[in-house]
């Protein structure tokens, strides 16, 4: 199951009761904290999303609204009892602007927080469940995308099947991945004959504060949901470029060109109170497009 729940989908500035940019991204039964604008937690709290259950955090870059509430969160968690390993993702000059909140208020973390530096697009965790990659954006600044796979077996056990043809339970790991069994007799069971395919797996990408790109298409290629930054609608494009950011039309053709099957607009300028014009000119090229809503999870099974 893959699910983005929505925890601000504003800009710079918190407006109409929008917030900056954070989102929780659920894949099977890991969660994952991409950005951190200020008010998270609050909004964390409000849609009930346990703090204790996020174990990756992933910083697009270092414009505050996308992370302007981190410092907040990670002592929380550290207030809160957390004794478990938290791992965070982001732009490499986070690290020093931590320590140094960490140390002017003499806090103490009462578990590991580990730092992984952005500096080259890739694979930047690994699972046996899950695959996270990032990717470079155009913005101002340094600013990164991220793409999550789910990995799952390719094959489904079919248990009747496998207790008629002699397969026992300890081989069943293997089955999943496609190996055939040989019983003691030597008789080969096919892995066919005890097995069906699985589903597809599913996966998210999440591209960030970026001006138009056309390159960041190939890097989201056939996700299940894309999530693209649309600060503007499609009049203000040359301001949107101005100041490296996209419009409704650019974010939907970023979709087509990728193949993704679904669009979430968000990062909504402050100049706009009313957002129902963002929907309707992003569906004009990308019909399967949605405003990402607070408090929404948009799920695929």
């Amino acid at each position: 199951m893959l699910a983005i729940t929505i925890l601000g989908n504003n800009s710079a500035l918190p407006a109409f009761d929008r917030h900056p940019t954070a989102q929780v991204v659920t894949l099977d039964e890991h969660l994952f904290l991409v950005d951190c604008g200020e008010g998270t937690q609050m909004q964390m709290a409000k849609y009930r999303i346990r703090r204790s259950r996020i174990n990756h955090i992933f910083i697009s870059h270092l414009h505050g609204d996308h992370y302007f509430g981190l410092i907040g969160l990670i002592t929380s968690m550290g207030l809160l009892g957390r004794e478990h390993d938290l791992h965070l993702f982001a732009p490499a000059p986070l690290r020093e602007m931590i320590d140094l909140q960490l140390k002017v208020a003499d806090t103490k973390l009462p578990f590991t927080l580990h730092f992984h530096p952005l500096n080259e697009e890739g694979i930047i965790a690994k699972e046996e469940k899950f695959r996270v990659s990032c990717f470079r954006v155009n913005h101002r600044i340094p600013c990164w995308g991220f793409r999550f796979d789910q990995i799952k077996a390719p094959r489904r056990i079919n248990p009747e099947l496998a207790v008629k043809h002699g397969v026992p339970a300890a081989f069943y790991d293997k089955l999943k991945w496609g190996e055939d069994y040989t019983t003691k007799e030597g008789l080969l069971i096919k892995n066919e004959l005890v097995t069906i395919p699985s589903s597809k797996p599913l996966s998210y990408a999440y591209s960030a504060d970026t001006c138009y790109t056309e390159s960041i298409a190939d890097k989201v290629k056939n996700v299940d949901i894309l999530y693209h930054e649309t600060t503007y609608l499609k009049d203000m494009e040359d301001r949107a470029a101005k100041r490296f950011h996209c419009t409704t039309v650019q974010a939907a053709t970023i979709a087509s060109k990728a193949a993704a099957k679904r669009l979430l607009i968000g990062h909504f300028s402050s100049k706009y109170e009313i957002l129902h014009e963002f929907e309707r000119e992003a569906r004009e090229v990308f019909p399967n497009t949605d405003l990402a809503l607070e408090g929404v999870s948009y799920r695929v099974f």
